[in-house]
């Protein structure tokens, strides 16, 4: 991977457990939650008696790190002191299409090493994990530490001696409940407290075998995942009584068998990416596979049913977004279309209970990890987003139910739906004084790119009648879209090939990403030479990072630029687009897990990071599956 990863993917599970290295060495610096708060793993390897640093950021000697690699599931380092060549590699198997294994929370480290100088040498591996994993921050409790064995695996457990299950939510959090495991087969495990750090820590060692694999498993048992409208939920992977216990050895036994299909899947997603989006794409999709998946938490309801809640990671730590959840759903229609009706399940649970007010779709569900009900804005009037959570629901519906070849999902909300449908005819032609997804940019009025998702809403609305057999009334829908879509384009017009970011300001320009679903789907809503006028005048707009997300200011949003790249007729334009998103990131100052808001000029980030939004990258390789082409 050519690509300088802004942070690297160490152990990547859900919101919680999720632990990176935010430098180019993984022993230059600490190793951080993706808040870049301190979650402190250290590692050393001991050669014939000397001690050096591989992971973490201590002042002690250290081992060379040569080469660092980034696949979809897997990040590799390669170090070397002369005498021995070790590899240290971190893989969380992130299946989308096996729950049960998607969501156990163990993470590897393999660790092997091969001799250079042709000698036998003595080496031996320590990593520590401190007690900064189980609490929101040091000292806020004290923790308790125990040494056990798993079936013949060493293992140490720590957590919180005050244990309070779900008991807060927000955004810059940590979690506080459950228990930490470092399994150390093969090997010896002990805890230890530093009084210098105040801060405890568990520690395993292992002798490394020459030319073989010594495997240390990180696990996290949350014992709970979730408040769901007052009920706790589990994980998938112990909704059935399965132990943490059972989790660890059966991933252990499993380790072989799941690192050949990780890596077999992450082959066929570079390579597909590759051929419809360039090698830059597909190190960018690479790079976001397991960030987009561990910033949701999959539990199942008390109906047994799949339940995909996000986290607005350093937005607002909104849980179930509807506008994130919308970006983010290419590489779920891709993967498993399944994990996007768990997305909507709670909107629609919330939307067709008393406690919603509103004729329009909600934004959230709750705060994470409490589903109980939308938070943002207070549920004031103000602070909703009408017409973007209605249109980005009806394409969530319609895409899942294309992608599945199955209406029943939207069958069984359909007055909700229909009543979304009719919200946007009356209202999403063009737009009041509303925020969009894009609310960093503040309330606009006669939002043309909202229009453009109103527009698209209503197509949809179409083709789940003509799914359902409902043809005349696909025609009437589908009809209304493309007469929304011909006045737009002469309401918008600037009289240049491109178009308006608000129906009343000449001049101006936006992202018409929300168009990108006509030409997935090949309906034709807008007429051809209005999308690709406006694609050709992007392209004066570029600035060294990319395009602005419109005229207001010099941030961009990468989802929202990769959509607008798709819109493009052939793979060289495509390119022009995410050359300088790869350069964005590759640059950054910012070592933070992969932001998808940033400035074009500077490439400096602005506070969004680990967010799910970056799913939405996969729209040109979902693209290129025809999936969704009618």
């Amino acid at each position: 991977m050519n690509l300088r990863a802004p942070a690297y993917p160490l152990v990547t599970v859900d919101p919680y457990f999720s632990l990176w290295s935010m430098s180019d060495k993984l022993n230059e610096s600490t190793v951080n939650h993706w808040t870049g708060k301190p979650n402190t793993l250290v590692g050393t390897v001991t050669v014939d008696g000397e001690e050096k640093l591989f992971m973490g950021g201590l002042d002690m000697p250290k081992i060379e790190q040569i080469s660092v690699d980034v696949d979809a599931f897997t990040t590799t380092y390669v170090f070397s002191d002369g005498k021995i060549e070790l590899t240290v590699r971190f893989t969380t198997p992130l299946l989308p299409d096996d729950l049960k294994t998607m969501t156990r929370p163990v993470s590897y480290m393999a660790l092997e090493y091969h001799s250079i100088d042709g000698e036998y040498h003595e080496v031996i591996a320590t990593v520590l994990a401190s007690e900064e994993l189980v609490m929101n921050a040091k000292g806020d409790d004290t923790v308790a530490c125990e040494m056990l064995n798993i079936g013949d695996i060493p293992c140490a457990k720590m957590g919180k001696t005050n244990q309070q299950i779900l008991n807060r939510s927000g955004d810059d959090l940590r979690i506080e409940w459950g228990y930490f495991y470092l399994a150390v087969p093969g090997g010896e495990v002990s805890s230890f407290r530093c009084p210098d750090e105040e801060m405890s820590y568990v520690m395993g060692k292992v002798e490394l075998l020459p030319d073989g694999t010594n495997l240390i498993l990180f696990a996290y048992d949350d014992i709970e995942s979730m408040v769901y409208f007052g009920d706790h939920l589990k994980s998938v992977w112990n909704a059935d009584g399965t132990t943490i216990e059972q989790a660890i050895v059966d991933a252990y036994e499993e380790y072989e068998l799941l690192l050949t299909v990780c890596a077999s899947i992450a082959e066929g997603l570079y390579l597909d990416a590759v051929k419809c989006g360039g090698v830059k794409y597909a190190e960018l999709l690479s790079l976001a596979f397991r960030q987009v998946i561990a910033a949701h938490k999959c539990v199942l309801d008390n109906d047994g049913k799949v339940l995909f809640i996000s986290k607005e990671c350093f937005s607002n730590g909104c849980a179930a977004t509807v506008d994130v959840s919308y970006p983010s759903i290419p590489m779920f229609l891709l993967y498993n279309p399944e994990l996007v009706k768990g997305m909507m399940r709670p909107i629609f649970k919330y939307a067709e209970s008393k406690d919603w007010p509103f004729d329009f779709a909600p934004h959230d569900a709750g705060q994470y990890p409490l589903v109980n009900g939308q938070v943002y804005g207070g549920n004031k009037l103000e602070y909703q987003m009408p017409v973007e959570e209605c249109g980005n629901l009806l394409v969530m519906v319609t895409t899942t139910a294309i992608a599945e070849n199955d209406p029943s999902f939207a069958s069984a909300h359909w007055d909700t739906i229909a009543g979304w449908v009719k919200y946007l005819i009356e209202y999403g032609e063009d737009p009041a004084n509303q925020l969009c997804t894009d609310d960093f940019a503040g309330h606009l009025a006669h939002n043309c790119n909202l229009s453009v998702k109103a527009i698209m809403g209503v197509a949809c609305f179409g083709i789940l009648n003509r799914m359902l057999g409902h043809e005349d009334e696909a025609v009437k829908y589908i009809d209304r879209a493309r007469e929304m879509a011909k006045s737009w384009a002469e309401r918008a017009a600037n009289g240049d090939g491109s178009y308006r970011l608000a129906f009343d300001r000449p001049g101006t320009f936006s992202m018409k990403y929300n168009a990108v679903w006509d030409k997935l789907f090949g309906t034709k809503i807008f007429a051809p030479e209005v999308l690709q006028s406006e694609i050709s005048t992007n392209f004066a707009r570029f600035k060294p990072y990319g395009m602005p997300l419109d005229n207001r200011a010099d941030y961009t949003k990468s989802d929202w630029l990769v959509w607008t790249a798709t819109l493009c007729r052939d793979q060289a334009d495509f390119e022009r687009f995410i050359d300088p998103l790869w350069n964005a990131y590759n640059f950054t100052k910012h070592r933070v897990p992969m932001t998808d808001w940033y400035d074009t000029i500077t490439a400096e980030h602005y506070h969004f990071q680990n967010r799910t939004v970056q799913g939405g990258l996969f729209i040109k390789m979902l693209e290129a599956s025809d999936l969704l082409k009618l």
